[in-house]
C-alpha cells in the first residue's frame, strides 16, 4: 500500500498489441509482486495484460521491473519500454526524448516522441547485444536478448497447436523462453507469430523480433535493416556489430482506477 498523497498512476498501453499495464510511482522503491501480477492480468477476473510494468525510481534512475501475467519475472521487453517511458513523459515522470531506464539486464536507452494527442508514441530502444548461439532453423536456434528465444521456422500448423510446440522446443532450458515461430517474406521483411514464456500466444513481442531478425540475418537471409510483422503490427529492427535497435509504437488504452492504493 502507498502513501495516499503519493502520485500513482496505473494504465493500460500495447506495442504492436502486446499489452501491458503500467504502474508508475514517484518515489520509493518496487512493491508490486507476482500475485499482484496475476491477479490484474487476469483477462477474465482482473485488468487483462501480457504483463505488469513496474516504474520507479531507484539508485540508478528509472527503473523498469516486468512481471508476465503468470507473476514470472522477465529480464526485458523492448514493447513494455516503449509503453513505460511513453507514459512517464506524458504523466511528465521523466522528460521526453532520450533517457537510460534501468532493467534486470542493464540500462537500455529509450528515444520516445509523444504524439499531440496525449495517447500514442512512436519510440525506438537500443536494445543491447544478441547473442546467437546455434542450431537451425528446422530444429529451432537459440537467441539471447537479456531474456531467451527459440527461433524456429513456420510451418503454417494452427495457433492452437503452437504453444505445446513452443513448450517442447523450449523445454531443455530450465528458466524457460519465448518461442518465435519465422517466416521469410522478402530480403528486409519477415514475419512471426510468437509463443512468450509467462504470457502464451502474443500479439508481438520486441525481444522476439530482435532475435528473429539477428538469427535470419546471420543465415544470410535478410538484411541488417528488417521490417518484422507481428500479429499485431510491425516493428523495425535495425543490427550493428552484434546490437540491436527496435523502433515501433506505443499506444494508450486508458487509465485504470484503483478502489485503494497499492
Amino acid at each position: 500500500m502507498g502513501d495516499a498523497t503519493e502520485l500513482q498512476i496505473l494504465e493500460k498501453w500495447h506495442g504492436a498489441g502486446n499489452d501491458f499495464l503500467v504502474a508508475l510511482h514517484a518515489r520509493g522503491p518496487a512493491r508490486l509482486d507476482a500475485a499482484v501480477a496475476v491477479e490484474w492480468c487476469d483477462r477474465h477476473t482482473g485488468f487483462g495484460a501480457d504483463g505488469l510494468i513496474e516504474g520507479f525510481f531507484g539508485d540508478e534512475g528509472f527503473a523498469m521491473r516486468l512481471h508476465n501475467a503468470d507473476g514470472s519475472g522477465a529480464e526485458l521487453s523492448g514493447n513494455g519500454l516503449r509503453c513505460l517511458v511513453a507514459a512517464a513523459a506524458i504523466h511528465g515522470l521523466v522528460p521526453e526524448g532520450t533517457l537510460d531506464v534501468a532493467t534486470e539486464v542493464g540500462p537500455r536507452r529509450v528515444t520516445i516522441a509523444l504524439d499531440p494527442s496525449g495517447t500514442r508514441a512512436w519510440g525506438s530502444v537500443d536494445m543491447g547485444p544478441v547473442e546467437v548461439k546455434g542450431g537451425t532453423l528446422d530444429t529451432g536456434v537459440l537467441a539471447v536478448v537479456g531474456n531467451p528465444h527459440v527461433v524456429v521456422a513456420d510451418d503454417g500448423a494452427p495457433d492452437g497447436e503452437l504453444i505445446a510446440r513452443a513448450r517442447d522446443l523450449a523445454g531443455a532450458l530450465a528458466s524457460g523462453a519465448n518461442v518465435e515461430f519465422v517466416t521469410l517474406q522478402g530480403a528486409d521483411h519477415l514475419s512471426i507469430r510468437v509463443v512468450e514464456r509467462g504470457a502464451g500466444l502474443t500479439l508481438a513481442c520486441g525481444t522476439g523480433s530482435c532475435a528473429v531478425a539477428a538469427v535470419a540475418h546471420g543465415l544470410g537471409l535478410v538484411s541488417s535493416q528488417v521490417t518484422v510483422t507481428n500479429p499485431g503490427g510491425d516493428l523495425d529492427v535495425m543490427l550493428r556489430d552484434g546490437v540491436a535497435t527496435l523502433a515501433g509504437p506505443a499506444q494508450r488504452v486508458g487509465a485504470i482506477s484503483m478502489n485503494e492504493q497499492w
